[in-house]
């Protein structure tokens, strides 16, 4: 029998709580407590990670850091070390592809292997990873055993934490039916109460529903969630070492309103981006653009190139487009994020004699270099000035990346 006739066994990862995991190795004394890491409440501080002692009193990740306070006095709030997360991922990594003929990391705490033909079942191989990792980092992991990506990941959820929980083919509709509907893949706050007007609670409910009512309200997205809900998921496991997009943002100290400082942070945004495809060595077709109002309301505009890019003008300029059809002038803004996707090799389709891109080229090259050895803002684009002139002292403060 070959491989394609077999069912499919694919495994899902994920390290719990990771950077709280990371810091109690690091930290034996926050073992059992309260914490989380993340920004300090006086910058406007979000939370990153919460340990599950935190998320007792309803504490989660991308909480607002004075909001956790509130609800648990005592909290413990730690500085986020991303160098060492990163380097804690990278071994773990490691192990998981040594041990699986296929492994699709899909965040700094998530992967998905598959493991489909292999003589050792795939509850076997996770228990042996999972005893591993927690033996040679101390870092509890939780499991998802199932025919597809969709119902192992689920799976992971419901195991948490430090478990391990297998879904056996043909089962897939049986296991999820009982589960909340909000915890199948796109099935968001919006799609949950539109879905509840209607009777809909769990995920039995929805695989339920007639296609012509699905179709009704919710168009060809209804017909992919009942697919969805009944188990059903044909994506593969694919090999992924380079990253899918590259962003930045940042998370302001006191609101921005004016339209020359609002511009700025664009632009300085846009310039970190750039840095860091030409440091990976890609371009992107998709150029995105974040805001978030006060109330901690957030939209994403995100508009396509005619070709892809690694060059501030172009993304700066399309992020400029952006910001022109989302924001209205007067409105308050918390949170910036400029973004780019799609990601490529870098390709150029030049104008037949014109070599300007040369001049640019070397020009970028000479800035990147004055910047990595004497720290971004060694070089600034003179547009600008003045606008940074005006915002120094307001306390910047990046967001934190966001893990669970």
């Amino acid at each position: 029998m070959n491989k394609g006739d077999l069912p499919r066994t694919i495994l899902h990862v994920d390290l719990d709580a990771f950077y709280c995991s990371v810091e109690e190795t690091l930290q034996p004394s926050l073992r059992g407590k309260a914490f989380v890491v993340g920004g300090t409440p006086e910058g406007r501080g979000v939370v990153a990670s919460a340990s599950y002692a935190a998320r007792v009193y309803g504490i989660h990740s991308a909480m607002p850091t004075a909001q956790a306070l509130r609800l648990a006095p005592d909290l413990i709030v730690v500085s986020g070390r991303h160098h060492v997360y990163s380097e804690q991922s990278r071994k773990v990594m490691a192990i998981l592809r040594e041990k699986a003929p296929l492994m699709q990391q899909i965040s700094i705490d998530e992967a998905f292997l598959d493991v489909t033909g292999v003589s050792d079942s795939g509850a076997s191989i996770a228990r042996r990873l999972q005893a591993r990792i927690l033996d040679e980092y101390q870092l509890p992991t939780s499991w998802g055993i199932a025919s597809n990506k969709l119902v192992a990941k689920i799976a992971t959820e419901v195991g948490k934490p430090a478990g391990l929980v297998q879904v056996p083919p043909g089962e897939e509709a049986g296991f999820l039916a009982p589960l909340g509907v909000r915890m199948l893949w796109g099935v968001g706050p919006k799609t949950q109460e539109r879905l509840a007007e209607i009777g809909v609670k769990t995920i039995g409910d929805l695989a339920a529903l007639h296609p012509d009512l699905l179709r009704q309200r919710f168009g060809e997205h209804g017909l992919e969630l009942a697919s969805r809900a009944r188990g059903e998921d044909e994506r593969p496991v694919v090999e992924e070492h380079d990253p899918r997009s590259i962003s930045a943002e940042r998370t302001f100290s006191e609101d921005i309103v004016d339209p020359v400082e609002i511009q700025q942070k664009v632009l300085r945004l846009s310039e970190q981006v750039a840095r860091r495809l030409r440091k990976e060595e890609r371009m992107g077709w998709t150029v995105k653009l974040k805001l978030r109002w006060p109330d901690f309301e957030t939209i994403t505009r995100q508009t396509k190139l005619r070709q892809p890019t690694d060059r501030v003008p172009e993304i700066f300029g399309t992020a400029l487009a952006l910001l022109d059809q989302a924001w209205q002038g007067g409105r308050s803004i918390r949170l910036i994020g400029v973004g780019v996707s799609d990601l490529v090799e870098p390709v150029r389709q030049l104008e037949l004699f014109d070599r300007t891109w040369e001049e640019e080229e070397r020009l970028q090259e000479a800035i990147d270099s004055i910047r990595e050895r004497y720290g971004p803002d060694a070089v600034r684009r003179a547009g600008g000035l003045d606008a940074e002139t005006r915002a120094q002292g307001t306390g910047l403060e990046a967001d934190e990346p966001v893990v669970d």
